[in-house]
């Protein structure tokens, strides 16, 4: 039997079966995932091969991934936790105020999901709590992201409903939410399936940083051909798998130039005739973004002393 799995909490994972019935499932034996260090061997997303022993359901393969998104494992600072797997769409939460989202934190996702091949959406939220100040704040950091080719939207997800437009980009799809916690995932999916009714808690006063609402990723239905991954608040979001040499692949506006590097091995650093500095000079890329770069390129030299 195939299906689905639609909620994992460490040692037992639910499976949705074609067939539409959900189970209770372990796994059966240990799992390796081939050029994976994971925690987690199987995670929401999967489609898996589920077999019946007695009383009991196991999953005893796990079919072929299409694209999957990690982050680094919270204890174990070399394996790497699999959020989610099979995913058509993220949608990354940001607010410029309780909590203020990192431009760090945004550009390590963007990284992350451009290595994995995951289209991802900006969600500036909290728009109903801004001033003028902040609303001014967002938009340019908005700009800046659309100017590279990302879609941004500016919502309040208090206010939203199933007709709205973002909603509809979502159809048909697997979509993942993501953002550190407390910048209002659970609100969204509370205003958009209010059936649901969702734990939310406020923001800790006491640093300002949002209080995990979602413990366990879990997957949920929009309708039936459209899914949704709500993932537990991320803190920080370590790189991983990636070469130092590549790095500026997951840049989309330094890939568009660095074929115009005089080096093919360029990092864009100190290097002679490189066209993304010369790019950044002319302020053609952001600092911004050039900055992030800079600090993730240190913390992969870091991971590998």
């Amino acid at each position: 039997m195939n299906g689905t799995v639609f909620k994992s909490t460490g040692s037992w994972y639910y499976v949705k079966l074609k067939n539409n019935i959900k189970v209770k499932c372990r796994i059966k034996g240990k799992f390796r995932i081939k050029g994976i260090k994971s925690t987690n061997p199987i995670a929401v997303g999967d489609n898996v091969n589920v077999i019946k022993e007695g009383e009991d359901y196991l999953i005893n393969n796990i079919l072929e991934r299409k694209n999957y998104i990690v982050r680094k494992s919270v204890k174990l600072s070399k394996q790497t936790h699999i959020v989610a797997s099979n995913i058509d769409l993220a949608l990354l939460f940001i607010t410029v105020k309780s909590p203020i989202t990192s431009i760090m934190f945004i550009n390590r996702f963007l990284v992350t999901a451009e290595a994995y091949q995951i289209p991802t959406y900006l969600i500036f939220n909290k728009i109903d709590i801004y001033n003028k100040k902040e609303i001014k704040e967002l938009k340019e950091l908005s700009s800046k992201f659309m100017k590279i080719g990302y879609k941004c939207f500016q919502i309040s997800a208090l206010k939203i409903s199933s007709s709205d437009s973002l909603v509809k980009e979502m159809e048909n799809k697997i979509t993942l939410l993501s953002g550190n916690s407390g910048v209002g995932k659970s609100t969204f999916l509370n205003s958009i399936l209010p059936d649901l009714n969702i734990k939310t808690n406020n923001i800790s006063e006491a640093n300002k940083t949002g209080v995990h609402t979602t413990t366990f990723a879990e997957m949920y239905e929009l309708n039936s051909k459209s899914l949704i991954i709500d993932t537990p608040g991320i803190k920080g979001l370590g790189l991983v798998e990636i070469n130092k040499y590549e790095l500026a692949d997951y840049f989309p506006e330094f890939k568009q130039i660095k074929n115009k590097c005089k080096y093919n091995n360029c990092i864009h650093l100190n290097e002679p005739e490189c066209s993304v500095k010369k790019a950044l000079k002319e302020k053609k890329i952001s600092s911004m973004r050039y900055n992030s770069y800079l600090n993730l390129l240190e913390d992969h030299s870091n991971q590998y002393r």
